[in-house]
C-alpha cells in the first residue's frame, strides 16, 4: 500500500508538460510547412525583414480557392501581415515554379508561397510564427474553412557581418531583397528536395557619371562600367572551391543550354566561419587568383568582375549560404558593416532592365544627404558606395 501511495505522489509531482493531453485531431484540407525557418535581417530602409517560403498542399477532394493568409505571432496570436486573394495570386507558385502563380490549388496540387514580412521596428522579433488560412472548397455546395497551420520557429542566429566586396561608388544592388523574383524565388529541386541558396543574393552592377550601366557597343563586356573591378574577400576565411577557366559570355542574353555546373561561371566559395559561406560568381577568365585551401584576409583580391556562366551582363553575383555548395544550400541573410546609399532607382526593375539592355541612364532618386549606414543589408536597387 505504501508503495502504491508513493507512486501516486510521484505521478502527481510530474511537470505539467508531461501531463498535457494530446490535442484532438482536426481535418485540415491544406497541409502546410515552412521550408526553412526564417531569420530577420535589418535593411537599409530602417526596417527588419523576414523572407521565407510556405509549402501548401491541397489534400482535399476539391479545388481550394485561397481567400486570405494571415501570418501570426505564435505566442500572442498578433497579426503581423495579411495577404488577400490578389496578393496570394502573385506569390503562390504552383509546384514551386516561378511563372506559375495562382490563388487556387487543384486536387492534389501543391504550391509554394513566397513570403516577405515587414516587422515593426519597435517590437521584438517573434520567436515563432503560424499561418491562418481562409479558403473555399469548390464542392457542389461550397464550404468556407479557416485553418491554422505551418508553425515555424524564427531563427535567432545573428546575420554574418561582411566587409565590402567592391571598392568605389555607383554600385547598384540589383535583384536584391526582398520582393524581387530572380533571386528570392530561385527555388530549385535538387537531389530530391528544394534548395534556395540565392534568397538574399545581390547582382552588383555599377553606373558611371551619367548613371549608365553600359556605354558603347552593348555586346562588348568591356563597355560595362563594372567590368574588371577587383572582387574582394568580405571577411577572413578559407577558400572551399574556385573555378577560373570558363570563357566570357556575349552580353545581351542568357546562354542557352548551359550545364548547371557552369551556372556560376568563374567563381570562389569562401568559408568565413560560423557555418556561413560566401559565393562570388561570374568573374573574368584567368582573373581568379585563389584556389581551394587558400587562406585569405578581409580585403584581399579574389578576382575581377566578368560575364561568365549564366550571365547576360557583367556583374558580381554575391550571396551567403549555410553550406559550401553554391546551389545545394540554404541562403541566409547577411549585413555589411558600413556603406553609403547615395540614390535609389525608384522606377524599379523594369527601369534597371531597360538601362542594362539599351544603355540608357537609370532613373535615380538621389538621397540628400547620402545615408551612411552600418550593419544592415542594402535593399533592391539601392546605389551604394563602398570605402576601404
Amino acid at each position: 500500500m505504501r508503495f502504491l501511495l508513493l507512486i501516486s505522489l510521484i505521478l502527481a509531482a510530474l511537470p505539467a508538460a508531461a501531463q498535457t493531453p494530446v490535442p484532438d485531431p482536426v481535418l485540415t484540407p491544406l497541409v502546410a510547412k515552412v521550408l526553412f525557418p526564417p531569420a530577420a535581417v535589418p535593411g537599409s530602409d530602417g526596417k527588419r525583414h523576414l523572407v521565407y517560403e510556405l509549402d501548401l498542399a491541397n489534400a482535399s477532394p476539391a479545388t481550394a480557392a485561397l481567400q486570405k493568409i494571415e501570418i501570426l505571432e505564435s505566442d500572442t496570436a498578433k497579426t503581423l501581415f495579411t495577404l488577400e486573394r490578389d496578393d496570394i495570386a502573385r506569390r503562390l507558385s504552383i509546384g514551386g515554379r516561378r511563372g506559375a502563380e495562382s490563388a487556387d490549388l487543384g486536387i492534389g496540387q501543391f504550391g509554394v508561397m513566397f513570403l516577405h514580412v515587414l516587422l515593426d521596428t519597435a517590437a521584438p522579433t517573434p520567436s515563432s510564427l503560424v499561418h491562418r488560412i481562409s479558403l473555399r472548397l469548390a464542392l457542389p455546395n461550397p464550404v468556407d474553412i479557416t485553418e491554422t497551420v505551418g508553425r515555424t520557429d524564427v531563427s535567432r542566429v545573428p546575420p554574418p557581418v561582411l566587409g565590402p566586396p567592391l571598392i568605389g561608388k555607383g554600385f547598384v544592388a540589383a535583384d536584391g531583397c526582398c520582393d524581387t523574383i530572380r533571386h528570392v524565388r530561385a527555388l530549385l529541386p535538387l537531389n530530391g528536395s528544394f534548395a534556395l541558396a540565392q534568397r538574399f543574393a545581390i547582382d552588383w552592377e555599377q553606373i558611371d557619371g551619367e548613371n549608365r550601366l553600359v556605354k558603347g557597343n552593348l555586346a562588348d563586356p568591356r563597355n560595362y562600367t563594372i567590368y574588371g573591378q577587383s572582387v574582394l574577400a568580405v571577411a577572413d576565411g578559407t577558400v572551399v572551391s574556385a573555378r577560373n577557366d570558363l570563357p566570357e559570355q556575349v552580353p545581351g542574353a542568357l546562354p542557352a543550354n548551359l550545364p548547371i555546373a557552369e551556372a556560376d561561371g568563374n567563381f570562389v566559395v569562401l568559408d568565413i566561419g560560423g557555418g556561413a559561406y560566401v559565393l562570388y560568381a561570374h568573374m573574368q577568365p584567368g582573373s581568379v587568383v585563389v584556389g581551394a585551401g587558400a587562406r585569405v584576409k578581409r580585403g584581399d583580391i579574389l578576382g575581377k568582375v566578368g560575364n561568365t556562366g549564366n550571365s547576360q551582363a557583367p556583374h558580381l553575383h554575391l550571396h551567403v549560404m549555410d553550406g559550401p555548395s553554391p546551389l545545394l544550400a540554404n541562403g541566409i541573410p547577411y549585413v555589411f558593416d558600413a556603406f553609403t546609399v547615395t540614390a535609389v532607382d525608384s522606377a524599379g526593375t523594369p527601369d534597371f532592365d531597360k538601362a542594362e539592355a539599351t544603355g540608357t541612364p537609370l532613373t535615380l532618386t538621389p538621397l540628400r544627404p547620402p545615408q551612411r549606414l552600418h550593419s544592415v543589408l542594402p535593399l533592391d536597387l539601392s546605389v551604394v558606395e563602398f570605402a576601404r
